[in-house]
């Protein structure tokens, strides 16, 4: 299977787009939340080097984020770079479990293998064994308790998307035809999710309040 980061970008354009004002773009080496400004109509969720990795990660942190954390840069925190000790370590795995659980539910949903990141290559030593549980435990809490609204509209776009995007030439439809009809109908199973207003389970009112 293929993960085109073009698109990643067009489901989550086409499902978020209208009505949250956000898009998604490839950037260079640091990935960066901008919200909408003077010159820019949309939020941007600005991810690295247009690694297909990097934009679900990112796009994990804006679905957690709330309302108030969306209006501003890189939603008001700051990022405590590689080289941490190891309390500055245990403070960042602690902030990173549940945007990595998310990541880890929108990989399963667009069949990718995932893979924890730990990101502290100049610090202290890492036991990722323990962090790799943690958010494990914190993905099957959200299957158990509910996912975030925006997140699981994008898992709903996601699973239809990738589970046509083998359809390439059946019924004499070409790659490209199919590609576009399964994009057009993942989008829309996004946008009903948005419409609804809930979640498969219980937690649809953690869709615009932090968590953790």
């Amino acid at each position: 299977m293929t993960h085109d980061i073009e698109d990643l970008i067009a489901l989550f354009d086409g499902v978020f787009a209208p009505s949250y004002r956000t898009r998604l773009v490839i950037g260079g080496d640091e990935p960066i939340y901008l919200p909408a400004d003077a010159e820019h109509a949309f939020h941007r969720i600005v991810f690295a080097h247009g690694f297909f990795a990097s934009a679900l990660h990112e796009v994990s942190h804006w679905c957690i984020a709330g309302e108030s954390r969306r209006q501003q840069e890189d939603y008001g925190y700051w990022y405590e770079p590689d080289g941490r000790d190891a309390g500055r370590q245990a403070d960042f795995e602690r902030v990173e479990i549940a945007p990595q659980a998310l990541e880890s539910l929108f990989s399963e949903a667009c069949g990718k293998p995932f893979q924890v990141s730990v990101d502290n290559l100049d610090g202290a030593e890492v036991d990722r064994r323990a962090f790799s549980v943690k958010v494990a435990a914190r993905a099957r809490r959200y299957r158990s308790e509910g996912i975030p609204l925006r997140a699981q509209a994008l898992i709903d776009a996601l699973e239809v998307f990738y589970a046509s995007e083998g359809d390439s030439t059946e019924g004499g439809v070409t790659k490209g035809d199919a590609t576009g009809q399964g994009l057009e109908k993942a989008v829309a199973a996004g946008r009903r999710r948005l419409e609804a207003g809930s979640a498969t389970r219980l937690a649809a009112r953690a869709a615009d309040v932090d968590t953790a």
